[in-house]
């Protein structure tokens, strides 16, 4: 299968200064690195909280890549989802091993993207919102005050209710909840019209992991994700979309870990 990317030639992703946070193993033992992609509005500041340090303290160097505008990398107004995989396939190919994948939330979709163009180890979505029409009904349903507003091109508002679990305490869902941004108008739009991603190169195993109880992800849109790489979601009940940041946070990253480990 010929795969034409003339778009790449014809009109060429502007550099941007990307921010990388990491966290890397008192002693090298050869473990694939990790690479962090958050979903939109978000940084990787929602890696560094807690998974980084975790992760590298059981083996693996760790890392978070800002998407361009988000976090600590570089402003970029119009960028899209090719822009955000370009971020993603230079950040893992400036690692000196090949590197395993991890998006979270819209970041799972441009892992996805990302994975047609870098041979990753292996591949972990986490609660991942892969667009189309499916996601738009859910966010019209559940947050409807946040999501008709956007489709008149206004950035889209997410609760702190959508995003943490009840057991996070009230101060610490607002302090997360203000450091939430939001993605380019552009990308919103991508999010509900993108075409599906081309197929990974290579075939990396693909694990999918998230939350029965999330409040923007539905179970069946789980089920969905990971049917599509020929699995079965990994659940976590109780725990909301940022899982990475709620009280249960070393559930999900220790079973991430541990599946890398058998698979590795």
């Amino acid at each position: 299968m010929r795969i034409d990317r003339s778009a790449d030639w014809a009109n060429p992703i502007p550099p941007v200064r990307r921010e990388v946070l990491s966290a890397t193993p008192e002693v090298d033992e050869g473990r694939p690195p990790l690479l962090f992609v958050p979903g939109f509005g978000h940084g990787a500041w929602l890696f560094a909280e807690h998974w980084l340090e975790h992760a590298a303290g059981r083996g693996f160097p760790a890392h978070a890549v800002s998407l361009r505008g988000h976090g600590g990398s570089g402003n970029a107004p119009g960028a899209g989802l090719r822009a955000y995989a370009h971020d993603v396939v230079q950040a893992a190919a400036s690692l000196p091993r090949q590197a395993v994948l991890i998006g979270h939330g819209a970041g799972a979709l441009v892992v996805a993207h990302a994975l047609a163009r870098y041979a990753a180890r292996a591949a972990v979505l986490v609660s991942p919102v892969l667009g189309g029409w499916e996601t738009l009904g859910v966010a019209l349903r559940r947050n409807p005050a946040g999501t008709i507003p956007a489709l008149a091109g206004a950035p889209l508002r997410i609760s702190r209710r959508q995003l943490f679990g009840r057991e996070l305490p009230e101060d610490q869902a607002r302090a997360y909840a203000s450091r939430v941004r939001h993605a380019s108008r552009r990308a919103q739009y991508q999010l509900i019209t993108h075409r599906a991603p081309e197929p990974p190169v290579g075939a990396p195993p693909v694990l999918v992991i998230g939350s029965q109880h999330d409040r923007i992800v539905s179970p069946s849109a789980l089920t969905k994700a990971a049917r599509r790489f020929g699995g079965a979601p990994l659940l976590f009940p109780g725990m909301g979309h940022d899982l990475m940041l709620d009280t249960r946070w070393r559930e999900p990253i220790d079973a991430i870990l541990d599946w890398l480990e058998k698979k590795n």
